[in-house]
């Protein structure tokens, strides 16, 4: 019965949970890496007066924070380091995003003529995943014994 429920550890002598996380902490850390360094490279600056139009306080530091937040945070998640840790800062930050996207500007949860909030909604979902879980086995968590 445990090749059903468990192919992979029967199989392999694979634990599935703690090797799910594996591609969902990479994919994950990849997508926050890019939008916070694209936040740097596009000029901090426009994000900033972004934030301010949509009635963020203190809009430039905040945009500053959290490009920092995605971009260390990212590398972070896809070197398996703290990942319990950060990716609390990181969920909650896709809350936000989520709540922007659908309350402030009137996207729809799937995109069409304008971006959705979907992927949002899933970057939240797999941010409380790895808070819940951790890095799994190919981490530097696991290398220090901290996972």
């Amino acid at each position: 019965m445990e090749l059903v429920t468990e192919p992979w550890a029967e199989l392999f002598g694979w634990d599935t949970l703690e090797w799910g996380m594996l591609p969902v902490r990479l994919v994950l850390g990849t997508i926050f890496l890019d939008s916070g360094l694209g936040k740097w490279r596009r000029g901090i600056s426009g994000t900033g007066d972004w934030f301010a139009s949509l009635g963020f306080p203190f809009a430039q530091p905040t945009a500053r924070a959290i490009a920092t937040l995605e971009l260390v945070g990212g590398l972070l998640l896809i070197l398996g380091l703290g990942v319990h840790w950060v990716a609390l800062p990181l969920a909650g930050n896709m809350v936000v995003a989520t709540y922007v996207q659908r309350f402030k500007l009137g996207a729809p949860f799937q995109g069409g003529d304008v971006q959705g909030y979907e992927l949002d909604v899933l970057m939240v979902a797999a941010a409380v995943t790895l808070v819940l879980t951790g890095a799994g086995p190919i981490s530097l968590d696991a290398l220090l014994g901290s996972s």
